[in-house]
């Protein structure tokens, strides 16, 4: 006997995972320094362990709601945006979790406030409480972000005079807003694109990734995909100049978003593709002029761009370089050191190659073809990090009409919303048993709760 499934359990399953993971932040999530507490202490690992309880149960409300969707009375894209409220309320007011790059965001924020050059010094330059918040290997490292995000964590900085509590809350609020952005966008790209609009939200706005880390994380990857988004669905229609400058301050939050300005262009047709071409390069560039001028930031951005490649960072590019390094370093060669940026280089040329092939060979649509060159961006970079997987997933969530696919994306976002800890630090043995325990507890209930179910049909019938 099947499950019995419905938008309200699944409402409720979600809430439930939501509030554990909110309750367990509490001692296991990114704290502030002097509130850190040792993750093998007992509230520290009641913490832990109720974070991944909550993780898999919220998991599991996202996955029946597909079978919601899927089923023969979808529900509404109102009703999907009520799940989404409901899913990130207990989120609104927990500490960040996952990540403690919200940090480094008012820390950077502050230090635009006060004339330091971001793009020269890092946080350590800025000192005090906001500079010891931040992950040491960020301390003393410029930031990569582009004036857009700067001139908004600037404002937000002088709104709430460098205070974290306040700083942590606005972060969340300007998060929210991206997210909200990206809600109202999928809908209409997706019937732009042919695709289902319940099922873009489900798979691009509902994801747990985006509750972990764009709600819970406040990551400003949020507001780059929610201008992004919004900006396609203008170019899309008669306000395509509007599009190519919502499209551009998305590039100006995070450089990756510039891809968006390729789909802008094809959008239009290739009739005057010329025209079209100068048109949007002309937008970009006085959008860029004017909104560096305003931010006061400069445009030391793009020298920058380099910052994500650090030694302790995680990738592809990035192992294969490591491994040929410590190889060449074995054998006594002189160019092993050369290893790992030659390793990066390639995965550059490579990211490139396969982005020509996506929009030259496969023209899956603009939107499609996006989705998928974020995507290749991200895995193929100098660094990786599982809310980058939010770059082409959103996007090709409103475009893919293979269920296929939207299986495999989908299995694929459970598999990374589990790779990383509340703290923001790297794991030891300790912690992931910790929360591995949480996930398992998760699934025994849920299994007690699924054998609970299918037998109060037969004590109905018996009675």
């Amino acid at each position: 006997m099947a499950f019995p499934v419905d938008l309200r359990r699944c409402q409720a399953l979600g809430l439930a995972g939501s509030a554990f993971l909110a309750l367990g932040g509490e001692t296991a999530g990114a704290l502030p320094v002097q509130d850190l507490l040792s993750p093998t202490s007992g509230r520290g690992a009641l913490g832990l362990v109720g974070v991944y309880f909550g993780v898999v149960l919220l998991i599991a409300a996202w996955a029946l709601l597909g079978k919601v969707i899927r089923g023969p009375e979808p529900p509404t894209s109102r009703s999907l945006l009520l799940v989404l409220a409901v899913w990130a309320a207990p989120l609104l007011l927990a500490p960040p979790l996952f990540s403690r790059d919200v940090y480094s965001y008012l820390a950077q924020g502050a230090m635009v406030d006060a004339h330091i050059d971001v793009y020269m010094h890092g946080p350590a330059r800025l000192g005090g409480p906001l500079a010891d918040e931040v992950a040491p290997m960020w301390r003393h490292t410029a930031t990569p972000y582009g004036p857009v995000f700067l001139a908004v964590a600037s404002g937000l900085s002088g709104l709430t005079e460098g205070r974290i509590p306040a700083g942590l809350i606005g972060m969340r609020v300007i998060a929210l807003l991206g997210v909200a952005l990206m809600a109202v966008a999928l809908p209409r790209l997706a019937r732009h694109s042919g695709a289902d609009p319940a099922v873009a939200l489900w798979l691009g706005a509902l994801n747990p990734l985006v509750l972990l880390h764009l709600v819970a994380g406040a990551h400003n990857d949020a507001m780059m995909l929610g201008l992004l988004g919004v900006g396609l669905v203008m170019a899309r229609g008669r306000w395509y100049l509007l599009g190519a400058v919502l499209v551009t301050l998305a590039a100006l939050v995070k450089a990756p978003a510039a891809l968006g300005l390729l789909a802008v262009v094809v959008m239009r047709g290739r009739s005057h593709w010329v025209r079209t071409t100068a048109m949007t390069a002309a937008v970009a560039s006085a959008t860029t002029v004017v909104a560096t001028a305003l931010a006061g930031t400069g445009y030391g951005w793009i020298a920058a761009l380099r910052t994500p490649v650090s030694p302790d960072n995680w990738s592809p590019t990035s192992v294969l370089g490591r491994v040929t390094g410590n190889v060449l370093h074995e054998l006594g060669s002189d160019l092993a050191p050369l290893a790992l940026p030659a390793w990066r280089t390639a995965g550059l040329l490579v990211t490139l190659a396969v982005v020509l092939f996506i929009w030259l060979r496969l023209r899956p649509g603009p939107v499609y073809a996006l989705g998928l060159s974020l995507a290749v961006v991200a895995v193929l970079g100098p660094a990786i990090r599982p809310w980058y997987a939010l770059w082409g997933l959103f996007l090709i969530a409103a475009a893919a009409r293979d269920a296929s696919v939207q299986r495999r994306i989908a299995a694929a976002s459970g598999v990374l919303a589990l790779a990383v800890l509340p703290s923001g630090y790297p794991a030891d043995s300790e912690q992931i048993a910790l929360a591995v325990c949480g996930g398992v507890l998760a699934v025994v209930v849920l299994w007690q709760a699924h054998q609970a179910a299918q037998a109060t049909p037969v004590l109905e019938r018996t009675a």
